[in-house]
């Protein structure tokens, strides 16, 4: 409206100076070598705008053949990155589907038409990954690396490269220049920290921790932070107790409900004296989580008093969580060492109909005590047989006791108290590279020992085959980076990275940085 309002005031104020014109004739003479040109205002106002007009076009044309060799070359720029971008698109899709022979032809395109381009790059290595040639791979992220725009992708590629190779010296390195550089990257400092997990490195791992405390949660900081104190004072239980005591102390503090913290700060406080404050820190951690650690814990606070006595306590106990099958089982114990069967029987009736293996156990105890060896017999040989107790389970790997790391892929934290099979899930769901683009987060479990009786190991990836005539199918093709880490993907990195449409007045980046 502003626009059509300002457009009436000009075509106004125009008319109004050509009708004064008209009312005002006048004479122009001009006189120059000899030449004496009359004529009137209007017819020279006139030839003015038309001698004008003629400049003008005369000058664009100039102007456009002048401009012409640099106009052809950004044309030419622009159709040569149209294709670049139409080969990188094809190249991508290509190699998400597994075609590794299109893969190869389209990064050979791309690098023709596009040299050096951060998106060229990176088809190139994914064609690599795709195709088996590691050398090319690693080649190709070394590039990204030396490049400040590509260098926390091609650390990471280069992480992972190491990885599938078994060099944790240079994954570690690798990952270590990545969190220096761009301390943002999740990868990379989860990698660092797990690696001096697995070092037995404490003190650097909460220290790193720290460094890295504003890209975390409240929640997962004081988690990570309990684990690590945890792992350090079971690590220095038996040189300082007091560092120890102090650790563990903390920890329970910041986890109150992390068993093996409550547990350990517990005895190291029963040691001391401090019998009130460790009953407290069982008490609390058994209310969420009850558990035979704690049981243990507390039968143990007071080691001097009778079996009745601890019998009582262990009921008390008990009766914070009623209804939970470990509170029975605590009770159990108890009631055995203080030689009241009767009081163990009851306790044990509601699981005598599908006893675990530790409750088949304790009814054999039982009935060994009171003499009846047959039945106690008996109850050995259901044990044998019956189902699984919860155990410190993670990815897979069953432990006797709580662990800061995984065994299998040195995750830290993985252990949880549940039934082993029953609930697991794997760390690194195996995705062939034939479907999706996934970066394996961790490298291949190192195999565990045969046990008798177990099927011999199958070889490069296959099944050995049960019939002569049968062969083992090919190994598959290792994953490759993806651009977006799928959900399920344990990489380092699970953070998904969204592709986002730049602002109007951005600096172009990516391919769109082709067509400048």
């Amino acid at each position: 409206m502003i626009r059509v309002v300002f457009f009436f005031i000009v075509v106004g104020v125009l008319a109004l100076g050509a009708a004064w014109l008209a009312d005002r004739p006048g004479d122009v003479v001009v006189t120059w070598q000899g030449f004496r040109v009359e004529t009137s205002l209007m017819v020279m106002a006139a030839a003015m705008l038309a001698a004008m007009a003629v400049l003008a076009i005369l000058w664009s044309i100039v102007r456009a053949i002048a401009r012409s060799p640099a106009v052809l070359a950004k044309r030419r720029r622009e159709r040569r990155g149209e294709r670049a971008y139409q080969a990188i698109s094809s190249g991508l899709i290509a190699v998400g589907s597994g075609d590794i022979d299109a893969a190869r032809k389209l990064s050979s395109e791309v690098n023709r038409l596009a040299p050096g381009e951060p998106l060229a790059l990176l088809l190139s290595a994914q064609a690599a990954q795709l195709s088996g040639d590691r050398d090319g791979a690693e080649r190709a992220f070394r590039t990204m690396a030396s490049r400040d725009d590509t260098k926390a992708l091609g650390l990471h590629g280069l992480f992972i490269e190491a990885q599938r190779r078994d060099d944790a010296v240079s994954a570690r390195a690798f990952a270590e220049e990545a969190a220096r550089t761009t301390p943002a990257l999740g990868w990379a400092g989860r990698a660092v920290l797990e690696s001096r997990c697995k070092d037995g490195d404490w003190a650097g791992a909460l220290a790193l921790l720290e460094q890295n405390r504003g890209a975390l949660d409240k929640a997962n900081y004081r988690r990570q932070r309990a684990v690590l104190l945890t792992a350090r004072a079971l690590t220095t239980e038996n040189s300082d107790r007091e560092v120890a005591k102090a650790a563990a102390l903390e920890a329970n503090k910041l986890a109150p409900t992390l068993v093996p913290a409550a547990a350990l700060a517990a005895r190291l406080l029963a040691e001391g004296g401090y019998l009130r404050k460790a009953n407290r820190i069982i008490d609390t951690a058994w209310r969420a989580n009850p558990h035979p650690e704690l049981a243990q814990s507390h039968a143990e606070l007071r080691s001097s008093e009778s079996a009745r006595d601890r019998l009582k306590r262990i009921d008390a106990l008990a009766k914070r969580a009623p209804g939970h099958v470990e509170g029975a089982l605590a009770v159990v114990r108890a009631a055995i060492d203080a030689r009241e069967f009767a009081r163990a029987r009851t306790e044990l009736e509601p699981y005598l109909a599908a006893p675990t293996k530790r409750i088949a156990l304790l009814t054999a105890e039982l009935e060994r005590a009171e003499g009846d060896e047959g039945r106690a017999r008996e109850w050995l040989g259901r044990a044998v047989n019956a189902a699984p107790d919860p155990a410190w389970t993670a990815d897979g790997y069953v432990s006797d006791r709580w662990l800061p790391l995984s065994p299998v892929t040195g995750r830290l934290d993985a252990f949880e108290w549940r039934v082993p099979l029953t609930g697991m899930t794997s760390a690194a769901p195996v995705i062939e590279s034939e479907t999706v683009l996934v970066i394996p987060a961790k490298p291949a479990a190192e195999p565990t020992e045969p046990h008798d009786g177990d099927p011999p190991p199958a070889t490069n990836g296959a099944a050995a085959p049960s019939h002569p005539g049968l062969q083992p199918a090919p190994p598959k093709s290792d994953p490759v980076i993806p651009l977006v880490h799928a959900p399920d993907d344990p990489g380092p990195e699970a953070e998904i990275v969204e592709a986002t449409e730049p602002e109007p007045d951005a600096k172009p980046s990516g391919w769109r940085k082709i067509f400048e």
